[in-house]
């Protein structure tokens, strides 16, 4: 069993930033693939952007972030992070980190294990 809790949401003013973090314990060899995920009010959960556990650590972002999140690994604290920057109203909703046993193919069903989520919002 994994589990993962995210941290350092909070309120930001639109143009600010917030680096959120997501720190796994329990079964962390088993894991492959590290994601973050983003639910608005009224809307579905979305993809943000994952991060694979390998020597390269490939990345992936949603088209909606790309250029304005980064995410980053330490694999000494078993930690993955997710710094935004340019936050604009619409990157207001409940961050989610997720673990993934399995390489990254663009399905949120691999993701088996989940945080609790973190409030982003951002004031205009």
């Amino acid at each position: 069993q994994v589990q993962v809790v995210e941290s350092g949401g909070g309120l930001v003013q639109a143009g600010g930033s917030l680096r959120l973090s997501c720190a796994a314990s329990g079964r962390t060899g088993s894991i492959y693939t590290m994601g973050w995920f983003r639910q608005a009010p009224g809307k579905e959960r979305e993809f943000v952007a994952q991060i694979t556990r390998t020597s390269i650590g490939t990345t992936t972002y949603a088209d909606s972030v790309k250029g304005r999140f980064t995410i980053s690994r330490d694999d000494t604290k078993n930690t993955v992070y997710l710094q935004m920057n340019s936050l604009n109203p619409e990157d207001t909703a409940v961050y989610y980190c997720a673990a993934s046993s399995r390489p990254w193919r663009g399905f949120v069903g691999d993701f088996t294990s989940w945080g609790q989520g973190t409030q982003v919002t951002v004031s205009s």
